[in-house]
């Protein structure tokens, strides 16, 4: 080492600089519009997920698992490890919560879970910031939207925060045979709307919207504050980046 600490310092100033750009990957994004004069992208169909992007889910979810791992006997998980698990379904959050050694419980640990559940999904479910505020400006373009919950779930849960009227279709896990990422969930909206892959655009908090919007051609943002684990997204390079969903209002027309 250089007796001056140069060398030393010089590393952690390379290495401050590689962390920067591999965490703020979305506030780049932005600095590039900003400084190349980039026009907005034109958008005539918008794809919106549901849990931790339109609708904050999470409390109820923790304690409706909490309540199923409780009534089974086992100890319950944090809120954090539970979380990890959504964004593949009811059936892969179930396995993922239980794990290999309760895995034999999975269908009581089902009808538990789902019994509980469709009674409480609205006791904490709030709006995510700027929703209505969004959903608003974009009240002329076709939007959608497309989770891996069970449609009934999210029906229940939109119609409760009155939102349903903004979008021109829900779907749910169980309204097609796919689920994200697979590109055909995405190719039979876009065959239904007769929308073009360059003017359609999903936005989501989970790397499963990014996967599916790669595996069929449309464009992707992610918003950084929901549930789906931030540096996971920032790793899967989506198309655009914004911190909430807000952002999308500066980077759409």
């Amino acid at each position: 080492m250089d007796p001056s600490g140069f060398y030393t310092s010089n590393i952690g100033w390379e290495l401050s600089q590689t962390i920067f750009i591999e965490t703020n990957l979305y506030l780049l994004r932005y600095l590039v519009i900003l400084s190349e004069g980039e026009m907005m992208k034109t958008i005539e169909l918008m794809i919106f997920d549901f849990d931790g992007t339109l609708v904050s889910t999470g409390t109820d979810l923790i304690q409706a698992i909490n309540y199923m791992l409780n009534t089974l006997a086992l100890k319950e998980k944090p809120g954090q490890e539970i979380l990890s698990f959504v964004g593949d379904g009811i059936g892969k959050l179930i396995e993922g919560v239980l794990g290999q050694n309760n895995i034999r419980y999975r269908e009581e640990a089902m009808t538990i879970f789902t019994d509980y559940y469709g009674k409480h999904l609205l006791d904490n479910a709030r709006l995510c910031p700027h929703v209505e505020e969004v959903l608003k400006n974009y009240k002329n373009k076709t939007k959608i939207i497309l989770t891996n919950k069970r449609y009934i779930y999210t029906l229940a849960i939109a119609q409760g925060l009155n939102i349903t009227q903004y979008f021109v279709e829900i779907i749910g896990a169980d309204s097609t045979p796919f689920l994200k990422p697979d590109r055909r969930v995405v190719d039979h909206i876009l065959s239904k709307y007769k929308a073009a892959k360059e003017d359609t655009l999903i936005i989501g908090d989970g790397i499963n919207d990014i996967f599916v919007a790669r595996n069929s051609g449309i464009l992707s943002c992610a918003c950084l504050n929901g549930l789906g684990n931030r540096q996971e997204l920032l790793n899967a390079h989506a198309d655009y980046y914004c911190e909430d969903l807000l952002g999308i209002n500066s980077l759409f027309n």
